[in-house]
C-alpha cells in the first residue's frame, strides 16, 4: 500500500489466512473473481495450524519422540524447535505466495475493521486503505485465554502454547494449568524432550468425557512417562521469585505449591473478534464472544460469514476446511450443505502413542438408551497387529461401543500407535452405516494397524 489512503472493491473480502477463508479465498479468484484477503500478523499467513498449531506442535511430537536418553536435553530441543520453526516458515511463504500470486487476490497485512455492514478499514502502520465488498468472510481465528488468577498473568514465566513452542530454552520444570487435550499433549512433548511437567487440573479427573476404562489407561501411560498430574486442583496464584515462580493451588482442602521455569497456561482458546467493530456491521456476538452464525455459517448480516474458531464451533482444521465447503456451496452451489451434516467427526489426543476417539462413549450411548455391545482389547493382545510390537510400541487400548439391536458402530476410542489414522477409518465407516461385523470381517493389509479391528471387533466383553 502506497500513500495514506486508498480504496479498494472487491467481490470477496476474507478477514483472516486461516484455512476456511484462504480456501474459499483460493477457489474464488480461479473463478476469476475479484478477492481481497487481510492478515493482520505476517506470521500468520495460512493460519494457526501451520504457524501456531498442529504443525509445529505434531512436529515436536515426533521430535521429542526421537530424543534418546544419552542426547543432551537442551542441545536436543533447541535444534529442534529450529528446525520446526525452518517448516512452519515454508509453509507460511508458501501460503502467501499460492494466494497472493494469484492475479485475481490481493492480500493486505494489517488489522481490519468495520466500517459498515459492506466497508472494512485496513490500518498497516500509517497507512489506511478502505475495502467494500459484496461478500465478507470473517476468518481471524482463536487465540489463546490467560485465567485471571492473582499473577498469573503478570508473571515473567508464564506462557501461551504459542510463545512456547517458539523459544529454543528447554524449561527444567514446566507446570501446566489444564489438563485437557492441549495441556496434556504439551505435557508428553515436554517430558519426552526432558522437562519435568506438572500439570495442575481444576476437575476431580482428566479426559472426564471419556470412559473411565480409557482415561485410565491413558493417564497410565502419562504418568509412567514421569508426568505428574494432580486433579482437583484450584489454582490460587503465582508468584515470581528468585529463578522461577510459585504456583500455589488448593487441593481437598489444603494448600500446596510447585515451582516452575515456565507456566504454561493451557485453559482454552478465546475467538479474536475484539478489535473487528463488529457493531459497525451490525454482526452479533455470543455471550463467549464468538461470532453468531446459523448452520450456513450466515452471520445476523446474510451477506457476511465467519468460518473457523471465531464462530464458536469445534476448533479444529478440518472443521475449518468444511466450513469452506458450506460457505461456497452458499456462493457458487445449491445453498444446500449445513453444519447439520456433519456426522462422527473424530478428535485425537497427540501424546505417544496417541488417543483417538469418534462418536458415542460407552456411558453416553447407555444415557441415550441404546443397547449396547463393548469390544474393547489392550493393543498388547490384539494378535492381529504385530505392527504395535514392530515399532516397539504396544501400549494402549481400543474400545468399540455397538448398537446391540442393529450392529451400529455408535462410537471409539483408540490409544495406540496409528491411532489418528485408524479412526478416519472408523468414522468413514460410521457416516456410511457399515456394520461392525463388515468393519471386523475386511481384508486388511499385513502387517498394518487397521488390522486389528480384526480381532478387537470379535471380543465382546460386555454386552446387555
Amino acid at each position: 500500500m502506497e500513500g495514506a489512503n486508498h480504496g479498494l472493491h472487491a467481490d470477496v473480502l476474507v478477514i483472516g489466512y486461516g484455512k476456511g477463508g484462504k480456501t474459499v479465498a483460493a477457489k474464488m479468484g480461479r473463478l476469476g473473481k475479484r478477492v481481497v484477503l487481510v492478515e493482520r500478523s505476517d506470521r500468520m499467513y495460512g493460519g494457526t495450524c501451520p504457524n501456531v498449531g498442529c504443525v509445529p506442535t505434531k512436529a515436536l511430537v515426533h521430535h521429542a519422540g526421537k530424543r534418546r536418553p544419552e542426547d543432551a536435553a537442551q542441545e536436543w530441543y533447541e535444534r529442534s524447535v529450529t528446525k520446526v520453526q525452518a517448516v512452519t516458515k515454508m509453509m507460511r511463504d508458501g501460503n502467501y505466495e499460492g494466494l497472493n500470486g494469484m492475479e485475481t487476490v490481493t492480500v493486505l497485512t494489517g488489522q481490519a475493521a468495520f466500517v459498515d455492514p459492506h466497508t472494512v478499514a485496513v490500518q498497516a502502520g500509517h497507512e489506511r486503505l478502505t475495502v467494500t465488498a459484496d461478500t465478507i468472510l470473517i476468518n481471524t481465528g482463536s487465540e489463546p485465554i490467560i485465567r485471571d488468577i492473582p499473577g498469573l498473568r503478570e508473571s515473567q514465566y508464564t506462557v501461551t502454547s504459542t510463545e512456547l513452542i517458539e523459544t529454543t530454552v528447554l524449561p527444567e520444570r514446566l507446570t501446566i494449568i489444564g489438563g485437557g487435550y492441549l495441556g496434556l499433549e504439551f505435557a508428553a512433548i515436554y517430558r519426552r524432550f526432558g522437562s519435568q511437567v506438572t500439570v495442575l487440573e481444576a476437575s476431580p479427573k482428566i479426559l472426564g468425557r471419556l470412559d473411565d476404562d480409557v482415561a485410565a489407561v491413558a493417564r497410565g501411560i502419562l504418568t509412567d512417562e514421569g508426568i505428574e498430574i494432580i486433579a482437583g486442583a484450584q489454582v490460587s496464584q503465582v508468584r515470581d521469585g528468585d529463578g522461577g515462580a510459585t504456583v500455589f493451588y488448593d487441593k481437598d482442602g489444603h494448600e500446596h505449591s510447585v515451582t516452575a521455569d515456565a507456566i504454561l497456561a493451557a485453559t482454552g482458546r478465546a475467538p479474536v473478534t475484539r478489535d473487528l467493530a463488529l457493531e459497525a456491521a451490525g454482526v452479533r456476538t455470543t455471550e463467549r464472544g464468538a461470532v453468531e452464525v446459523d448452520a450456513f455459517l450466515r452471520t445476523s448480516q446474510p451477506h457476511i460469514y465467519a468460518l473457523g474458531d471465531v464462530n464458536g464451533g469445534p476448533q479444529f482444521t478440518y472443521i475449518s476446511l468444511d466450513d469452506s465447503r458450506i460457505v461456497l456451496d452458499q456462493l457458487i452451489g445449491e445453498g444446500k450443505r449445513s453444519t447439520a451434516d456433519r456426522v462422527a467427526i473424530p478428535h485425537t489426543l497427540f501424546m505417544t502413542p496417541p488417543l483417538a476417539t469418534v462418536g458415542l462413549t460407552e456411558k453416553e450411548a447407555r444415557a441415550a438408551g441404546h443397547r449396547v455391545r463393548i469390544a474393547s482389547q489392550p493393543v498388547a493382545e490384539i494378535i492381529a497387529m504385530p505392527r504395535a510390537y514392530i515399532v516397539e510400541d504396544p501400549r494402549g487400548v481400543m474400545k468399540f461401543v455397538l448398537d446391540a439391536d442393529t450392529d451400529d458402530i455408535l462410537g471409539a476410542a483408540l490409544l495406540s500407535i496409528d491411532a489418528q489414522e485408524l479412526i478416519n477409518t472408523v468414522a468413514l465407516a460410521m457416516r456410511h452405516g457399515v456394520k461392525a461385523a463388515e468393519l471386523r470381517d475386511a481384508v486388511y493389509q499385513h502387517p498394518t494397524s487397521t488390522e486389528a479391528f480384526n480381532d478387537v471387533l470379535a471380543t465382546i466383553v460386555r454386552a446387555d
